[in-house]
């Protein structure tokens, strides 16, 4: 991972009870902490503004959720499998998902605060209209990915798919996208003006501009 900036890491306690994701049901307002969920489906859930903390998930499968509004703190996901699922205007801070399938997640308009993407398929997400700060994605597949109107600070791709990446008014200023792989982006040049680029990737954005670079 870049050591460019420093990243907190979920603050997990070490000895964390087993929990069940219905433990949320038991309290006024929907809330889990304190828990580690494992080797279950959570199916057909719809919650708004659910708070999540110190929590582990592992080998969870999540299907047809909605949670809207959700919080979730100190929070990792291992082997997952989040697809399609509605988080959308999620707060997220000091959270890891790690080899987890995002296919299709919708996380438009959220806000994002030292997290870790590593090992995700994150194929057609959306993240449109979301404010990124402290985030690194890692060996991350995002095919066709959106990112429209996003706002990045101290943001990493690290040997990621990029392939149709819709980064649309996303000014990527700072931002390393050198070390992964794409045959197309959809971005203006001015979005690009600042992005760290590998030779070859400057060439392509060369001839997306129509200049004939003479090899």
């Amino acid at each position: 991972m870049d050591k460019k900036f420093k990243m907190d890491k979920p603050k997990i306690p070490t000895h964390i009870k087993q929990g069940s994701f219905h433990d949320i049901y038991g309290n006024e307002d929907p809330f889990l902490m304190n828990s580690i969920i494992q080797d279950c489906s959570i199916e057909r859930e719809t919650i708004d503004k659910v708070d999540i903390s110190n929590v582990i998930f592992r080998n969870v499968t999540f299907i047809d959720v909605n949670f809207n509004n959700m919080e979730l703190t100190d929070v990792t996901f291992e082997n997952c499998d989040l697809s399609n699922a509605n988080l959308f205007e999620a707060i997220i801070h000091r959270v890891e998902f790690k080899d987890s399938k995002l296919l299709g997640v919708n996380l438009a308009e959220s806000t994002f605060g030292n997290v870790l993407f590593n090992g995700c398929n994150l194929n057609l997400g959306a993240f449109g209209y979301s404010n990124l700060k402290y985030v690194t994605f890692e060996k991350c597949s995002l095919r066709n990915a959106d990112f429209y109107e996003c706002k990045f600070k101290n943001i990493h791709f690290s040997q990621c798919d990029l392939h149709e990446v819709n980064f649309s008014r996303a000014p990527l200023k700072g931002i390393d996208i050198s070390t992964s792989t794409f045959e197309r982006l959809i971005v203006t040049l001015e979005d690009l003006d600042g992005c760290k680029v590998s030779p070859e990737q400057a060439i392509g954005f060369a001839r997306m501009i129509g200049l004939v670079v003479k090899e």
